[in-house]
């Protein structure tokens, strides 16, 4: 049998509340763009030091790896953290080893 002769039960569309993210991700987005946005605004500035980077990009990892941990099990939730990752992925930051663990953890069911 072909795969494409497999009939799969259709399911019924998501309702509006499970398409949307939760107020919980967005909270973490938000935070993670801000920390971003701290982190941007310390290397632009000619007087920091580097205990002021030091200090944001820890921050901002922080922020972005909650992001990563997030437990995504609604659709919109995943939809959502999917979107806003690839967008930071795009950009070359999501390289660290700690950023894949995160991610994956956060797909495994909590016993």
């Amino acid at each position: 049998m072909s795969f494409a002769a497999l009939r799969f039960p259709a399911s019924s569309p998501p309702t509006l509340a499970r398409r949307e993210p939760s107020s919980d991700l967005r909270a973490l987005i938000k935070a993670h763009r801000a920390m971003y946005a701290a982190f941007g605004k310390v290397i632009h500035e000619m007087d920091g030091s580097n205990r002021d980077h030091d200090r944001a990009s820890r921050a901002e990892e922080r922020a972005l790896l909650a992001v990563c941990a997030y437990p995504a099990v609604r659709e919109g939730d995943r939809r959502a953290k999917a979107r806003y990752l690839l967008k930071i992925e795009a950009r070359g930051e999501l390289d660290l080893a700690e950023h894949t663990q995160a991610l994956l953890r956060s797909t495994m069911w909590k016993e």
